[in-house]
């Protein structure tokens, strides 16, 4: 039994057999299972009443220690957008009441955005339940097959760039 990058692989090998086509096989996969994890996971937080991105925005501010605030240039960088991405999401966050903004005591030019009590009880409230599906959607996976993978993505990520910020 194979899957739908398999049939794609077959189909070039028969159409164009003197083309190795060995890294289709790989990005194919990779991409597929990000769009399934990523629809998995949309799923997830809309029945939780919340947009991925939200809690990507609580999660970082959560796990950043308590008084639980970072500059907005900081949510910037671990969220990989532009600024006016994160202007526009901490503008949601905050019309919610999860979220609230305060200026930098050390750069006046430059704002701190904070969790309040009502986003520090929603991200406490979901990063467990969050964890417990994850795991349901690698359960296919063996702890050394877990480690295993993590490790080859995570030397695949540092080779293309894509290392810790701090």
């Amino acid at each position: 039994m194979g899957d739908a990058v398999d049939l794609i692989l077959s189909q070039w090998q028969r159409e164009r057999p003197d083309v190795d086509v060995w890294p289709m096989g790989i990005i194919g996969r990779v991409s597929r299972l990000s769009r399934v994890l990523d629809r998995e996971l949309r799923e997830f937080f809309a029945a939780q009443g919340l947009e991925r991105w939200e809690f990507d925005v609580l999660a970082t501010l959560r796990r950043s220690g308590s008084p639980y605030e970072l500059t907005a240039g900081s949510l910037n960088r671990a969220a990989m957008v532009t600024s006016g991405a994160i202007t526009n999401r901490i503008d949601r966050l905050a019309a919610k009441g999860l979220v609230e903004r305060l200026p930098d005591e050390e750069d006046r030019r430059s704002i701190r955005v904070r969790l309040t009590a009502q986003g520090l009880a929603k991200i406490d409230e979901l990063v467990g339940p969050h964890v417990e599906n994850e795991a349901r959607l690698l359960a296919e996976l063996g702890p050394r097959e877990r480690d295993q993978l993590a490790g080859l993505l995570r030397g695949l990520l540092e080779s293309l760039g894509d290392t810790s910020q701090e």
